[in-house]
């Protein structure tokens, strides 16, 4: 377990350099210019850490200033990332909001202190990009849609599948007509339950499988369908694998839609070591004209009234959360992502969370 832990961790670290080797030779077509230096903190060192530190090469007007952690073997090996090469380490978020002032903060530590981050920012006048869930009680969640309306800072959350080229080809296909009204949704998300900290495995400062990657695919949803949901009913689950706690495994969750269509969100912890990607993600829209849909073995494909079976390879360019965020706060661009969809989206997975810990239906 300790070795399996140690991989995890380096690969972590080690993923937003490799992004940015990666990137294309014509990425400066990319770059976005701010209108003065903004300075960049990281509150924290897990989860989508990539997200900000990914999109660095084509951003010269921005700066990661400092970081901190809880857990001080991920400071020590984040330390090695070039991005943060000229970073300074803090011991907590509040030394570093004190010395540091940042104009920016990336908010990626535990689950639990995610709200009370966020709040302790924007109170500052700082904007924040957090990982999601922002909050995992919706009083915490009103407390930051009141910050918010006070202003001035601004938010954004950590939800980057809906800039992926095959979510926003959905989304265009769904738009077109072609598939007519979207009446049945099923999604999935399995995982390699991998090993982290240990606080993952604690419902307290976890606070469920549902918040954690349900918030991912319910944002898809609604993105892709623009259809809310409106009822839950929830079934979840820890069964077998002791060593990860009070981590639900296995969830199932089924909503009404706001047009009478029924959508379904089942999620795992199950998928095998042996698999060759971490996850598996599928979304499929079934409509009153056709059915398109989109995994990874298939990739994005439609089949409708007006076309037989097929897969679409022309997609739309993958867009970058961290990058139009900035562009939003600083240039006045409009924002893809906004905070009705954020608010709506956490309202969704927290209610269905309720509906299987108070074996109800909940409306949401």
């Amino acid at each position: 377990m300790i070795a399996m832990r140690t991989s995890r961790r380096v690969l972590l670290a080690a993923l937003p350099a490799t992004l940015a080797a990666a990137a294309p030779a014509n990425a400066a077509s990319a770059v976005l210019r701010l209108p003065r230096k903004i300075r960049v903190a990281l509150l924290g060192l897990e989860g989508h850490t990539a997200e900000v530190l990914g999109p660095l090469p084509n951003l010269p007007d921005v700066e990661v200033v400092a970081y901190c952690d809880d857990t001080p073997a991920i400071v020590q090996r984040f330390a090695k990332n070039p991005a943060l090469a000229n970073a300074r380490a803090y011991p907590g978020y509040r030394q570093l909001l004190d010395k540091e002032n940042p104009d920016v903060a990336a908010v990626c530590n535990v689950i639990s202190h995610h709200a009370s981050t966020v709040l302790e920012c924007l109170s500052r006048k700082i904007h924040v990009i957090a990982e999601k869930p922002i909050a995992i009680e919706l009083k915490d969640l009103d407390r930051i849609k009141d910050a918010l309306e006070r202003g001035p800072a601004k938010l954004t959350a950590m939800l980057p599948m809906r800039f992926d080229p095959s979510y926003k080809a959905l989304k265009k296909i769904v738009e077109s007509g072609e598939i007519g009204e979207v009446i049945q949704i099923d999604a999935q998300k399995s995982y390699k339950v991998g090993d982290r900290t240990p606080w993952w495995y604690k419902r307290e400062t976890y606070g469920g499988t549902i918040p954690w990657i349900g918030t991912h695919m319910v944002d898809l949803m609604l993105f892709t369908t623009g259809r809310d949901l409106v009822e839950a009913s929830t079934f979840q689950n820890h069964i077998g694998s002791p060593e990860t706690g009070d981590t639900e495994n296995v969830t199932a969750t089924i909503f009404r839609m706001d047009n009478g269509g029924v959508a379904l969100l089942r999620m795992d912890y199950l998928r095998p070591q042996t698999a060759s990607t971490h996850g598996d993600d599928r979304l499929r829209l079934a409509g009153t004209k056709g059915v398109a849909e989109y995994m990874a073995a298939t990739g994005v494909t439609v089949v409708s009234n007006t076309r037989k079976h097929t897969v679409i390879r022309d997609l739309p360019e993958k867009g970058s959360l961290f990058t139009e965020f900035l562009d939003w706060v600083y240039n006045n661009k409009p924002m893809s992502l906004s905070w009705k969809d954020i608010y709506r989206g956490h309202q969704i997975v927290i209610g269905a969370r309720q509906a299987a810990e108070q074996h109800r239906l909940v409306k949401l």
